[in-house]
């Protein structure tokens, strides 16, 4: 971000007072060639998630969001989105006005990206936002780029025939007037963190993506974790495999794929909203979550879809205790050397070398694997106890008794239902 505000600075002082007039309210198509700092305003549906995506892209120097082509009102949200303007031509467009370096990223790329990220053979709407203030249309400021825009329009609409999709509906025209929009607007998904990105895309693009002709094979028996991912910048996104992805090791395999590389699967939830979280049986989808899953929601919800309604979902989300000398407890009491993991994230929570036989019924240690769980006050059932959580996933692991291990160490009660365990290596 520094480095971008430093080219943005460096060249504001090399043109001098050309930039100022570029980044004007009011923008009309100049009569000669201007600097390589350009502007054009963009409209592909909501503003939200195409503003963070320009301000994404090598190049960019600003992406705002606003309004712009209506006319007989004031240009402001609640006005546009009046029920009785829905479907009224004069109504404002929801745009995102991109200002950019033209040396380091052309028109013709920008505009490439402004097609595929988007739906332009849909009038008026994308996706579920209906209505003419979420049209498709290309605002330009210069001739050069009415030129490339046209070219290009003519390019994609080929490739959207061969595909299966009708005519391009993006009206062009050029700039009139631009008016930004209200203070929460800008830079909105940043100031919302747990949400999704729309992406009304079709999937198709002006060079072949190779992973477009991914195989699904493998989906189609056992269960698997699907997360649909954008091919553009989605904050949600990162920050969800930041968050949450990045660290899970569980039994069940994690896949990513685009809205486009769901062939062959039995897929029920709409794939416009990035990220989507598919939860798959036999390539059949049993669950799925539109938009960010906090680490909480995400381990819940593929505790309900591994455990069931079983002894250990109830220990895992409802703390509850297994029965003294359970099955679970006579599998693992005596196992070789190895570790104990967190039955649903995967991690590391216990090693052999620190076991010892309490003669409680429950499994015993003197000690976690190093930073793999938390401490929590718990004064439950009258009693005043330390409960012991999976760092990872969260979920309730037993409670640890001070002074009453070995040697007067502490003894980690622990449940067995919620571990897998894993044979050390030779």
């Amino acid at each position: 971000m520094m480095a971008k505000w430093l080219s943005y600075l460096v060249l504001i002082l090399s043109i001098g007072t050309t930039v100022w007039a570029a980044q004007k309210t009011t923008l009309q198509p100049p009569t000669q060639a201007s600097t390589h700092v350009k502007t054009l305003v963009l409209g592909s549906g909501c503003f939200w998630g195409a503003e963070k995506r320009y301000e994404a892209m090598t190049g960019v120097l600003d992406a705002e969001s606003g309004y712009a082509d209506g006319e007989g009102f004031e240009a402001s949200y609640k006005a546009i989105t009046k029920l009785s303007r829905r479907f009224d031509d004069n109504n404002y467009a929801e745009v995102v006005k991109v200002t950019y370096n033209a040396n380091v990223l052309t028109t013709e790329q920008l505009l490439m990206h402004y097609f595929e990220g988007h739906d332009p053979t849909q009038k008026n709407r994308q996706g579920n936002d209906v209505g003419t203030q979420y049209r498709s249309i290309i605002l330009y400021t210069e001739q050069e780029q009415q030129k490339t825009a046209l070219e290009l329009q003519a390019r994609y609409q080929k490739l959207l025939n061969q595909a299966g999709y009708g005519e391009i509906q993006t009206q062009l025209k050029p700039l009139d007037t631009f008016f930004p929009a209200e203070e929460y607007h800008q830079n909105y998904i940043a100031k919302n963190p747990d949400g999704y990105c729309p992406d009304h895309s079709t999937g198709v693009v002006f060079k072949k993506v190779n992973e477009q002709g991914r195989d699904n094979k493998a989906l189609l028996s056992g269960r698997h974790i699907v997360v649909l991912d954008s091919k553009s910048y989605c904050p949600y996104c990162e920050k969800l495999k930041k968050t949450v992805l990045h660290d899970y090791q569980g039994s069940i395999p994690l896949h990513y794929r685009y809205a486009d590389q769901l062939a062959g699967l039995q897929i029920k939830t709409p794939t416009w909203a990035t990220p989507t979280i598919i939860l798959l049986e036999q390539g059949k989808e049993l669950y799925s979550h539109q938009g960010f899953m906090t680490k909480e929601m995400f381990y819940k919800a593929l505790g309900a879809f591994k455990l069931g309604n079983s002894e250990a979902f109830k220990v895992a989300f409802q703390s509850k205790t297994d029965a003294p000398f359970c099955k679970q407890y006579d599998l693992f009491k005596n196992t070789g050397e190895g570790v104990f993991i967190d039955k649903l994230s995967g991690a590391q929570l216990f090693d052999t070398k620190d076991r010892f036989n309490s003669g409680t019924g429950w499994l015993s240690f003197k000690q976690p694997v190093k930073n793999s769980v938390t401490y929590h006050e718990d004064n439950s059932y009258g009693m005043q106890r330390t409960e012991i959580r999976s760092k990872s996933s969260g979920i309730h692991l037993g409670h640890v008794f001070a002074g009453e291990g070995p040697g007067g160490s502490d003894r980690y009660c622990i449940n067995a239902t919620v571990l897998e365990f894993v044979p050390r290596a030779l």
